[in-house]
């Protein structure tokens, strides 16, 4: 499983618009948003036929997203080779 979380940002009038498309983008799931400073929450999950980096270029591309950074990441990839 990977798993990542973005802050996106953006202008309060195009968070509609913003919102729809993360809607249509795999893996991503809106936590919260603040229009008073322009920035939207988001995590972005791997699944079957998709990965993290395809939905986080999605995201960045999504139109009106001036800005994405990257807050967190996790992936237990390789963890059973450290599991005794």
């Amino acid at each position: 499983m990977k798993i990542a979380s973005l802050v996106l940002r953006a202008l309060p009038a195009d968070f509609p618009e913003i919102k729809e498309a993360l809607a249509r983008v795999p893996g991503v799931e809106i936590h919260g948003s603040s229009e008073e400073v322009g920035r939207i929450v988001v995590t972005v999950e791997d699944g079957e036929g998709w990965s993290v980096t395809d939905s986080i270029l999605a995201v960045n591309l999504a139109p009106k997203v001036q800005a994405v950074t990257l807050a967190y990441e996790y992936t237990d990839d390789g963890l059973e080779l450290t599991e005794a």
